[in-house]
């Protein structure tokens, strides 16, 4: 066990520094590193002491690490608002003091996963995520309307998405996602002249028919309300979700056993744009997709359901 920087007791209101410990064995990445604080806290209602836990990311590589731990603490809190416990709520981000704003941080509650006493309770990841997909994403504050986007760029990956705002969903996969994620490409692997004109044409022609505006929410009658903007994960794979519960937070309605997600890429998009992403890398089953279209239906029109997620997975 090691003493908490100053800065995380801080940033987490923590009052005492000799009641508080980091944990960093056996934890961490190429890009992050981190840890998990036990810390003793007064309760909220004075009547003593209670044990909180968090966990921690850092990472010394500056600007990249600025944006990207900004992005994932968007990222979680949107989800949590939407479906408390479905991940953890992210606390506190921001530059290390100790690392003279070189090195930054990312604090949020912590998820405890797996546990054989945890299966068969709690609610599914078709249930939570279905209620994340049913609940619409809160109004762009610049125009007050809802609109496809994210407040902050976020990162699938390492590559990054700044996810400015379109009224269109159309226009935001097109320029936002597949032009974009082209642009990055190039400028790390250079230019393919093949590889941009595909790119190019199915912006321009496949995103248009099966995407467009008055066309996608509507039946071949012409009957329906296009699509709302949701909350999705944006990065969501086996690998980013688990069986288990978020603990020591000091809510216990936050506390209870389920399916979760965490790593998230938020942005607030077409629901379906999250399942392209799940088939794309697999780990889930008939059985859930059927479940979770019990609360969320495929978006009409649903003849071209398959084609739109095929579309998801570029």
């Amino acid at each position: 066990m090691a003493p908490v920087p100053a800065t995380l007791l801080r940033a987490l209101s923590i009052p005492d520094p000799a009641k508080a410990s980091l944990s960093t064995a056996g934890l961490g990445s190429g890009f992050t590193n981190t840890g998990a604080i036990r810390a003793t806290v007064p309760r909220s209602d004075g009547s003593g002491e209670e044990e909180r836990r968090y966990f921690v990311k850092t990472s010394p590589n500056g600007e990249a690490a600025e944006e990207m731990f900004r992005g994932e603490y968007e990222s979680l809190n949107a989800i949590a608002t939407s479906v408390p416990g479905f991940c953890p709520r992210a606390l506190a981000w921001g530059p290390l003091e100790e690392s003279a704003g070189t090195s930054f941080f990312l604090a949020t509650e912590f998820l405890e996963l797996g546990g054989a006493g945890r299966r068969g309770r709690g609610d599914t990841l078709a249930q939570r995520l279905g209620k994340l997909h049913s609940t619409p994403a809160p109004p762009d504050p610049a125009t007050g309307r809802r609109r496809f986007g994210f407040p902050v760029p976020t990162f699938c990956g390492d590559t990054k998405q700044p996810n400015r705002f379109c009224d269109s969903w159309a226009d935001f996969y097109a320029n936002e996602r597949l032009l974009t994620i082209l642009e990055s490409s190039e400028t790390r692997n250079g230019r393919d002249a093949g590889l941009r004109d595909l790119v190019e044409r199915t912006a321009r022609t496949v995103v248009p028919a099966l995407l467009r505006d008055g066309h996608l929410g509507y039946d071949r009658d012409g009957n329906g309300q296009g699509i709302t903007p949701v909350v999705v994960h944006g990065d969501l794979w086996s690998g980013n979700a688990d069986r288990g519960q978020i603990v020591g937070s000091g809510r216990k309605d936050d506390e209870e056993v389920g399916d979760v997600v965490y790593d998230p890429s938020a942005c607030y998009a077409h629901s379906e744009y999250e399942l392209g992403i799940m088939r794309m890398f697999g780990g889930f089953g008939s059985a859930f997709f059927a479940a979770y279209h019990k609360i969320v239906p495929k978006t009409e029109p649903v003849e071209e359901y398959e084609d739109r997620v095929r579309l998801y997975e570029l």
